[in-house]
């Protein structure tokens, strides 16, 4: 049986994916160079085989990932997701070529795409309304962690070994991954798949008297099982039905990367090598990209059940306009790089309290039960294709394009996604899941036969 206090480890645990998938996603930055030069790469090919490789893995990975999730369940997925990361690290530090490098780095981005999946899936089903922004928010939290902790860790690496220190890098992941699979072992199964996919009301109840105490089980199970529509065209994902929540995963993951935030990320380095940063420097530059992007998760963990998800999104979309011109304004000038580094600070914080803290816990509650899983995979899929095409072309573009003309229009992008939050985006806070298919129109009906036949009243939390 599991404890009360069993609904925080789980949602730890389950977010401790997110710190794999941060340090997996970074760790990358310090080898880039490294591997360019000992294999002799294109900027090309290079984009295309080493730095981007992942990021395919990851599309596909978010794409499909609400295939296991639905059929095999959150926990199992959530434990093939950590041998996916296992695998990669040994893989990637051991790679004798490119192309055993790119195939270790596309399974890596198996395991971080469907993480982006059925981990906001997992914490959302198990928490209740007036908690889920910020458990939800633990993913984000760790995945922050993990780009923190795998620039520090390139940073030391990078002093300590002065040869094949890339590999050391890539390969220090394995330790987390090996922890990680172990603690998910002793999390349980979300009760509303045990409900909706098994058909174990006893065990759902049981878990949903422990996890959630306060609540009113008997009514929130009835919820639950209302909450997928006896009408066929539920099932079918790509209908009318459900335009309007696909619209909003697919704006907001889409506005998320065209921020340039994995263009920063990622290419970290190079950027700070264009403003003129020492070659010295960059990896400690980078590191407070880093610190910076903890502190405001916290704070946008902190904010977001409080304040609301749109508001967070109204100071992310400010503060992304205002830095992101900066940055282009400090190129344009020819401004010391200390001036870019703290105008792309500026970014990073803006990104952490916005969108960072925002999205995946948005994407998780806006699909009804009965398509969860997909539309899931619909926003993070979308995420990661535009993260895989931008990292692709970013060695060719940074050739192309000055460092004022790229993030001038990376600010442009983000007065239009002030536009999306001011005029489209609602707000889903202290809503349970099955409240929300009401406010969004896509379960009405079903919801005031509930209220009619049992006299529940749906109101916010």
């Amino acid at each position: 049986m599991f404890k009360t206090k069993s609904i925080l480890f789980s949602s730890i645990v389950a977010a401790l994916a997110g710190f794999l998938f941060g340090f997996d996603t970074i760790v990358i930055s310090g080898a880039d160079r490294p591997i360019q030069n000992l294999w002799e790469m294109s900027d090309l090919f290079h984009g295309t085989f080493i730095m981007s490789m992942a990021l395919w893995g990851t599309v596909i990975g978010a794409l499909f990932g609400g295939i296991p999730c639905d059929r095999f369940g959150r926990r199992k997925t959530l434990f093939w997701i950590g041998a996916l990361y296992l695998l990669s690290a040994l893989g990637s530090a051991l790679a004798p070529n490119p192309y055993f490098f790119s195939f270790a780095r596309l399974i890596g981005g198996l395991g971080v795409g469907a993480s982006s999946v059925a981990v906001p899936i997992y914490i959302s089903e198990i928490t209740p309304a007036h908690n889920r922004g910020k458990l939800v928010a633990l993913y984000q939290f760790n995945i922050v962690f993990g780009i923190l902790i795998a620039y520090i860790s390139n940073y030391f690496i990078g002093v300590v070994f002065t040869e094949h220190a890339w590999r050391w890098m890539l390969g220090v992941e394995a330790i987390p991954a090996a922890i990680y699979l172990v603690l998910v072992l002793g999390v349980p199964e979300s009760p509303r798949w045990l409900v909706l996919k098994q058909g174990k009301i006893a065990e759902a109840k049981a878990l949903l008297r422990q996890l959630n105490p306060t609540s009113d089980i008997e009514t929130l199970i009835l919820q639950i099982q209302h909450s997928v529509s006896k009408n066929v065209e539920a099932t079918v994902f790509f209908s009318k039905r459900f335009r309007f929540p696909i619209l909003l995963a697919f704006l907001l993951a889409f506005f998320n990367q065209l921020s340039g935030i994995n263009f920063v990320l990622y290419y970290a380095p190079r950027i700070f090598e264009q403003a003129g940063v020492a070659a010295g420097d960059v990896l400690g530059a980078s590191v407070s990209l880093g610190v910076v992007n903890l502190l405001f998760t916290l704070l946008g963990m902190y904010m977001i059940d409080r304040a609301g998800r749109k508001f967070l999104m109204y100071i992310g979309s400010f503060g992304y306009i205002v830095s992101l011109a900066g940055v282009s304004w400090s190129f344009l000038t020819g401004a010391e790089g200390a001036v870019v580094v703290l105008f792309v600070c500026a970014f990073i914080a803006s990104h952490a309290v916005g969108q960072g803290a925002v999205i995946w816990v948005f994407i998780s509650e806006i699909f009804p039960n009965v398509v969860r899983d997909y539309g899931m995979s619909l926003g993070s899929g979308t995420h990661w294709v535009f993260a895989a095409v931008i990292t692709l072309l970013t060695p060719t573009v940074l050739t192309v394009f000055s460092g004022a003309q790229i993030f001038g229009f990376f600010s442009f992008m983000m007065v239009l996604q002030l536009l999306f939050v001011w005029k489209v985006m609602p707000e889903t806070k202290n809503l349970t899941l099955e409240e929300m298919e009401v406010k969004l129109g896509v379960n009405v009906e079903e919801l005031k036969e509930i209220v009619d036949e049992d006299d529940i009243t749906i109101k916010n939390r």
